[in-house]
């Protein structure tokens, strides 16, 4: 009896080793942190994260708090522009002086459009979410938006961002602006910025765009020539910093401080989420990663 004891003793002793052998190997393996169960402390003032699959929330902190969105605003330019009737992405959109002036005057973060220079819509997108260009922004509120001027084309437009917000019965949004310069009545939430962003990536071009790192554009000048712009480059440092990385825009302030909604995908798995109000553009990045680590880890 004695010994049937000791042997069913060795035998579970055995077991509870091979079981930790095999956890500690797949830590190994994953190089995953010891704590990566644990909820992440982020700097942001809002978080949210959610299973892009079914939309169920992996992550929340103040996820319904208005907050000011800064240039990640550019998602909901993007999804309106991408949503026109019988969209033309070669259509040719010609670069005014308002535009340029429109970024000088703001200090804005820009594309360095060129007046006179014809841009495709397409191009327009890539100037809109790598450079997170507000002179591209407003090229394409003044070209998608409707009306007899400037002004009103681009209330239209602004008009169509709302509408898109309504339709996906987002209570806490409101866009006053086309690229986030609002005149303090633009706001969104962690959790309502990502779901336009879910949104959003359900178009194969969003797609393409915001998982892209660099660009170049070659624009049509006013004489007819080709002109090879600068290089673009993805503001969002978490396309070259996480594997697996897939966007999608970051966003800053004085009033937003610094912002990421991102996106990444391991195996067939997509978490996606938005951090507002994070301390520096490193920070934000780290918040990012800490929030997708912590997501994924809740997936498997």
């Amino acid at each position: 009896m004695k010994t049937g004891i000791q042997a069913n003793r060795l035998r579970r002793a055995a077991a509870v080793a091979l079981t930790t052998g095999a956890v500690l190997a797949a830590g190994a393996l994953t190089a995953a942190p010891a704590q990566a169960l644990a909820t992440p402390s982020i700097a942001a003032k809002g978080g949210y994260a959610m299973n892009n699959a079914n939309g169920s929330t992996l992550f929340a902190k103040k996820a319904d708090t208005r907050l000011s969105t800064g240039s990640t605003t550019k998602i909901m330019t993007a999804k309106v522009v991408l949503a026109q009737r019988n969209l033309n992405l070669d259509a040719k959109v010609t670069i005014q002086k308002a535009y340029s002036d429109y970024v000088v005057r703001n200090n804005a973060s820009q594309a360095h459009l060129i007046v006179g220079d014809k841009v495709t819509v397409r191009q327009l997108l890539y100037g809109l979410m790598l450079p997170s260009g507000c002179d591209a922004a407003y090229a394409l509120a003044d070209k998608f938006g409707s009306g007899k001027t400037r002004d009103a084309r681009v209330k239209s437009f602004v008009g169509k961002m709302n509408a898109a917000a309504k339709d996906l019965k987002l209570k806490n949004t409101h866009f006053d602006s086309f690229d986030g310069i609002g005149r303090g009545n633009n706001y969104s939430t962690p959790r309502d910025l990502t779901k336009i962003a879910s949104s959003a990536m359900r178009n194969s071009t969003f797609r393409s765009i915001v998982k892209t790192k660099s660009y170049r554009a070659k624009t049509v000048t006013r004489t007819g020539s080709t002109r090879t712009m600068a290089t673009w480059t993805n503001t969002n440092t978490l396309l070259g910093s996480y594997r697996g990385a897939i966007g999608v825009k970051t966003g800053s302030g004085p009033e937003a401080k610094y912002c990421l909604v991102f996106a990444a995908t391991k195996g067939n798995k997509t978490v996606i989420g938005t951090v507002l109000a994070s301390t520096s553009v490193n920070q934000r990045a780290t918040d990012a990663t800490r929030i997708l680590n912590y997501g994924f880890s809740r997936l498997h």
